[in-house]
């Protein structure tokens, strides 16, 4: 086992997406032509079926790994939220106390 992990190109699983939306065969049958996973082949097609048109020329354009940038940018839109949150709390609980008034 432990043999080297193998890498396709942006090109071509775009293009394997295109032969299972396009074509008569099935998922199973081109990725058996392709000589890969049936569940890859999958996966691809549902990462490119979930964007809008206009976003499809930015998928597959990374290594699987976040590049520096990529990482803080999630880190921040997850602080971000967590923030917002928390406001929100505050100021249904400030909302609350103000209508206990004397």
């Amino acid at each position: 086992m432990g043999g080297t992990r193998r890498r396709f190109t942006r090109e071509f699983k775009l293009e394997a997406v295109r032969l299972v939306n396009e074509g008569n065969e099935s998922v199973s049958a081109v990725a058996e032509r392709l000589g890969i996973r049936p569940d890859m082949l999958r996966n691809w097609k549902r990462q490119v079926a979930g964007l809008p048109g206009a976003q499809k020329h930015n998928i597959f354009m990374g290594q699987g790994k976040a590049t520096g940038e990529a990482a803080e940018l999630k880190r921040l839109r997850r602080e971000v939220e967590q923030l917002q949150q928390e406001r929100d709390f505050l100021k249904k609980a400030a909302a609350y106390f103000a209508k206990e008034g004397p």
